[in-house]
Order: structure tokens, then sequence, then C-alpha cells
């Protein structure tokens, strides 16, 4: 199944499939390492929401909601089953 990453449940795993946004903020993302095929984990969200903290090639990041919208990630809801 493919989902934005700001859909993806807390503790679940996705595999980035595509940035859709300008080229200034996917140059950006994808500098943080953000490429087709890297896996990344949601870990928790601030205590207004946002930003929402991803673990991405071992580094904890910060992203906000804005940006993660426009994040397409496939996510297996059966790979995840017991929170990854």
């Amino acid at each position: 199944m493919e989902i934005t990453l700001d859909k993806l449940p807390t503790n679940h795993v996705g595999e980035v499939t595509a940035i859709n946004t300008n080229e200034t903020l996917k140059r950006r993302l994808l500098d943080l390492g953000l490429v087709k095929g890297t896996k990344i984990k949601k870990l928790y969200k601030s205590p207004l929401n946002d930003p929402t903290c991803y673990l991405i090639r071992g580094s904890v990041i910060a992203l906000r909601k804005q940006d993660v919208e426009k994040i397409l990630i496939s996510y297996d809801t059966k790979e995840n089953l017991g929170g990854e």
C-alpha cells in the first residue's frame, strides 16, 4: 500500500517511493538521506503534534507535517505487525 509519510503509524516502518515537492525542498530531503528505497520509521510527535521525529539511516530527524505530506512511502501492514 502506498501512503504519504504523515499517515505512517508511530513505531512503524515504510520505504520511500517518491518525493513530490519543489526542487529546493526535494534537494534538502535528498541530502538528509530520503532517497527512493530508504527505510523510515516514525518515532514520535512533538507535544504540539508538529514536527514529528523519524529514524532515517540511523539518525533521528524532525520533519514538519507540511513537508512529510509530500513524501510517498510504501507501507506493508503485515510487515509492521507488532510495531516492527
